[in-house]
């Protein structure tokens, strides 16, 4: 089952402290960046945080499990930790923070047309 856009919208109004938080449609769910990198994926109306050695140790026990099948376990908080405005935006803040920056995509090249009959 897809992901509703309001699930998404609460999540991002919750992290709103942590930076320039958005989200972008991924194959039916969502994918979050905090600060221009990605920390975080809303699939099935649940939320998933990258795991992070930092996040893990600022996150104490939380659960963990992939998004989606084959995918790698992530941390996912529970109902309370779901509520929890301040935790939730210093967990996404860290997780962000310990990421490596986007590799930037290399520019397309303008691809020279030939002239038709020549």
């Amino acid at each position: 089952m897809p992901t509703k856009p309001t699930t998404v919208d609460r999540f991002l109004a919750l992290i709103a402290d942590a930076g320039d938080v958005s989200a972008r449609p991924m194959f039916g769910e969502y994918g979050v960046y905090c600060d221009g990198k990605m920390c975080a994926q809303v699939c099935d109306d649940t939320v998933f945080i990258k795991p992070t050695p930092e996040g893990r140790d600022f996150a104490g026990k939380i659960a963990e499990a992939p998004p989606y099948p084959g995918a790698k376990p992530a941390l996912k908080p529970s109902a309370a930790q779901l509520k929890d405005a301040a935790w939730l935006s210093e967990l996404v803040a860290i997780t962000a923070c310990a990421l490596p920056a986007p590799k930037k995509k290399a520019a397309k090249k303008a691809s020279a047309k030939k002239p038709k009959g020549g």
